[in-house]
């Protein structure tokens, strides 16, 4: 399966949804910084304010995404876009309100559309063959990566040559974007028949490793894009060169998960991969923490996003594999959240860090918690495939093998 068959009329609409939905998130952190710098205290208030979103988006995405229908999954997740877009609203609209009032705007904004990710991945999936998953994943994580890319260089312009409530308002516009582009797509996605909410909290626990190692891979995100610009520092590097960096790591992350997608399966289970994958790109941010010029600094990040694709992709279509299809939607919901909380763990570890060890020591003792993460997820992920396999009831079809839904699929994409 190449690329060129992903051109499809739902998988483009699907896109152009996903671009409008996903941009606002990406925006969010640094918008929510720059609506209040200019209060007293406001860059404090804005790391809060960023931190209540990303607290709304952790708790509420696997409980909104156990509850959604796969059948009629469109109007939850319309719901869920037009309340993160009054979120957007109320805080682009009261940027002067007591922060207590804020918090909770940007609680609303980050919980509302929390589980929309999970939802769009999993009709992404019912809209190609099964033996085109990989590639349709693929897409979405150069996508997503593109989208990262792009936003603080739009919020930045935004807020500073327009205002400061700009960005808010954009994002609350984008989502409401998003929610007439829905009409555009399936109303939902075929699953098979589960046991119940019982059943799918069962099977979302039980591969608890995957969760862990998607935390860890999203720590050296937060260690890369948190402490890069006091690192610079450290070397007596200009400070402007962080945005350029930061750059090149999320080119190379749309680079890997370009040719990551270009075959369909391989060698070694997934389960390696995302091991092997998620310790190179450890080795690569701890070279960043040692290597003294921009050039090996610039090389070593790209390397490490390179690879940061790919680990991610892995990890994804290993919970494709280990879940029952009843499962995937909520799944997704609840990587989403681990990802999150992964990011926000390693981002509070480095904040404190930094106040007692230089920026590279912090860097380093990041690198630690995450191959510590990495190493009790890939041993949790190994006994779960022995008792899968010695089991196999608890298997589920690959993710890379054709079946009678593809019929059905072609008759979407018709």
């Amino acid at each position: 399966m190449s690329y060129r068959e992903l051109v499809t009329r739902p998988v483009l609409a699907w896109s152009a949804v996903t671009l409008a939905g996903r941009l606002p998130v990406a925006m969010a952190p640094l918008a929510l910084v720059f609506l209040v710098r200019e209060r007293p205290g406001g860059y404090s208030l804005g790391a809060v304010l960023a931190a209540a979103y990303v607290l709304g988006e952790i708790v509420a995405a696997p409980v909104l995404g156990m509850r959604l229908n796969a059948a009629r999954a469109r109007p939850q997740l319309a719901a869920g876009l037009g309340a993160g877009a009054a979120g957007s609203v109320g805080l682009g609209l009261l940027p002067t309100a007591h922060p207590v009032v804020l918090a909770a705007l940007a609680v609303l904004a980050g919980a509302g559309p929390a589980a929309v990710p999970g939802g769009l991945r999993a009709l992404l999936t019912s809209l190609v063959p099964a033996r085109a998953v990989t590639q349709a994943m693929s897409m979405e994580s150069m996508l997503t990566f593109g989208i990262w890319a792009a936003a603080p260089a739009l919020v930045t312009g935004l807020a500073l040559g327009v205002a400061p409530a700009a960005p808010p308002l954009l994002m609350a516009g984008l989502m409401a974007v998003s929610v007439a582009g829905l009409r555009a797509l399936p109303p939902g996605w075929h699953q098979e028949a589960g046991d119940g909410g019982g059943s799918t909290r069962r099977a979302l626990l039980r591969v608890w490793p995957v969760y862990v190692l998607g935390a860890a891979g999203l720590t050296l995100l937060a260690l890369a894009e948190l402490i890069l610009p006091a690192l610079l520092e450290q070397r007596g590097i200009g400070i402007g060169w962080a945005g350029a960096l930061l750059a090149g790591f999320s080119v190379g992350a749309a680079v890997g998960a370009f040719v990551y997608g270009l075959r369909g399966r391989w060698p070694g289970p997934l389960a390696l991969q995302s091991l092997v994958l998620v310790l190179a790109v450890a080795a690569g941010v701890a070279l960043v923490a040692v290597l003294p010029s921009v050039p090996g600094i610039a090389v070593a990040l790209t390397a490490a996003g390179l690879l940061q694709a790919p680990a991610s992709l892995a990890r994804n279509l290993a919970l494709r594999e280990l879940l029952p299809p009843s499962a995937l939607a909520a799944g997704y919901s609840v990587m989403y959240a681990a990802v999150g909380a992964g990011y926000a763990a390693s981002g509070s570890l480095a904040g404190g860090l930094l106040k007692v060890a230089a920026p590279s020591t912090a860097i380093l003792w990041g690198v630690g918690l995450t191959v510590l993460l990495t190493l009790v997820g890939a041993a949790g992920e190994r006994r779960l495939l022995r008792r899968r396999d010695g089991d196999p009831s608890q298997g589920v079809t690959s993710a890379t093998d054709p079946g009678p839904a593809d019929a059905a699929v072609r008759k979407v994409r018709r």
